[in-house]
């Protein structure tokens, strides 16, 4: 069997979007599993609205989702010459010839078809003139009038196309440049791809590359074409319906195995599993569990999958997704022993990177701001002797860990006759700022000695300061 070699070949004209990123992750995948090639190729030749902006953040997008690629990436713009070759090897074999039809007498054909209720198409008037070379020349295949040109394709089956639905189309234009019909079939020759996989709105597309294959006289690739990606109003998928680029969904705080698990979902499934790891689906992605009905794009579905991935991973492997998040807030990250301690009590309330960033703000915070509810409600003259007490007993530890801290929660407990609850939530206020927080033995040890006796001193000023004095004028 041969190497399987496939390709992404988006066009920089924006930026990566989910429809692409998916393309990309089916011919990556597809190229792991059968231990083959991938190759990366920006389709750039519309030069006016092709930008090096948007080649840099496709290349950007594809290394944050950890896809990479054997061959590339490859630029059609720095490829002309060799489409001209192959161009004028289409001539040479009487394969392709020169049209010097102008645009009137072509719009004269398509209204005159278009009138009798023919499908307009060109009647290569120009076919057997034997034309040579010309300022206004454009050059056309000569594609068969009889006969089929059957697609058997990998996901849909075999497809059949009627030659005679065809015409003799354009494969390069008057000022010399490729049609992308072209330009996308030499690239795939010469670099050998042989497995294409994209979505099935290119199928109409397809019999015109199998001509130009069958031309130039080489095997056709194995296609699989897959369905599109919908909104959940079943229309084209649209940032209306939440679906934005890969680089958005990057800045917004998703991982990128969780925006592939979510994508690979969108069109491939394996049984009922809807939690995947990269290298599960390396091992289980084939193209005969590609399902025939559009994929919907739902983003809830997207955040709930990315909570579930945050969970899932060590503390230690978010470090280095979360860090960015916090050095745009300006908080100055820790050591890598430091912010695991800090993710861990994070992780499993968190679902997007930027929600665990923003929890983890009290963290590095030099003097809290409370929230104006929550200090009134918890700090105040009735939480002092819990304050002073929890003060006393966490001044007074060695070692400051996790089970002391418990012991020294105890001890106030026994002293002042005061449930947990009573006490946990104003010394919550007193080290975050807020009433809503991890679990308040974790923070302390998170926090560390000195930072929490300093947090609880200030609660106990606070209240000192603020506090209305009781009824009984004491």
């Amino acid at each position: 069997m041969d190497e399987i070699i496939t390709r992404f070949p988006p066009s920089p004209t924006g930026y990566l979007h989910v429809g692409g990123a998916r393309t990309a992750l089916f011919n990556w995948l597809y190229a792991r599993h059968m231990k083959g090639r991938f190759i990366l190729r920006l389709e750039d030749t519309d030069m006016k609205r092709s930008k090096k902006e948007y080649s840099d953040a496709i290349i950007d997008s594809l290394h944050w989702m950890g896809l990479d690629w054997d061959e590339g990436p490859y630029f059609q713009s720095e490829r002309f010459d060799l489409y001209k070759e192959y161009i004028q090897k289409l001539i040479d074999s009487g394969n392709a010839y020169y049209c010097t039809c102008s645009p009137e007498r072509l719009e004269t054909i398509r209204s005159e078809a278009m009138a009798e209720g023919r499908k307009p198409k060109y009647d290569g008037a120009c076919r057997n003139r034997d034309l040579g070379k010309t300022s206004n020349a454009v050059v056309r295949l000569v594609v068969p009038q009889a006969g089929t040109t059957t697609l058997k394709d990998a996901v849909k089956g075999n497809i059949e196309f009627q030659n005679s639905e065809l015409d003799d189309f354009i494969i390069c234009r008057s000022d010399g440049t490729p049609t992308y019909h072209l330009a996308v079939v030499v690239d795939d020759i010469t670099m050998g791809v042989n497995t294409i996989i994209r979505g099935d709105d290119h199928v109409n597309n397809t019999p015109k590359q199998m001509l130009l294959y069958r031309a130039f006289k080489n095997k056709i690739p194995l296609y699989g074409h897959v369905p599109m990606v919908l909104g959940r109003d079943r229309t084209r998928l649209s940032k209306r319906h939440g679906a934005l680029s890969v680089t958005a969904y990057k800045e917004m705080g998703y991982l990128p195995d969780a925006l592939i698990n979510y994508l690979v979902r969108l069109g491939w499934s394996h049984g009922d599993q809807e939690f995947f790891l990269k290298d599960e689906l390396i091992e289980k992605f084939t193209l005969k569990n590609i399902g025939h009905s559009p994929g919907i794009f739902d983003t809830n579905k997207l955040l709930s999958l990315n909570a579930d991935h945050i969970k899932g991973k060590k503390p230690g492997d978010l470090v280095k997704h979360l860090t960015p998040f916090l050095e745009k807030r300006r908080c100055k990250v820790n050591d890598q022993a430091s912010m695991e301690k800090i993710i861990e009590t994070l992780n499993t309330r968190s679902k997007t990177l930027e929600d665990m960033a923003d929890g983890a703000m009290f963290y590095f915070a030099g003097d809290l701001v409370y929230d104006a509810k929550a200090a009134k409600k918890f700090l105040k003259r009735s939480s002092m002797e819990p304050l002073k007490l929890l003060l006393e007993n966490l001044g007074a530890m060695d070692s400051f860990t996790k089970e002391g801290i418990e012991d020294a929660f105890k001890k106030v407990m026994e002293t002042t006759g005061l449930k947990l609850g009573k006490i946990a939530q104003p010394v919550r206020v007193a080290l975050t700022g807020k009433t809503a927080s991890p679990g308040i033995f974790e923070i302390l040890e998170v926090l560390g000695k000195d930072k929490s006796v300093y947090r609880l001193e200030k609660a106990i000023n606070h209240i000192n300061e603020t506090a209305d004095i009781p009824e009984n004028g004491n």
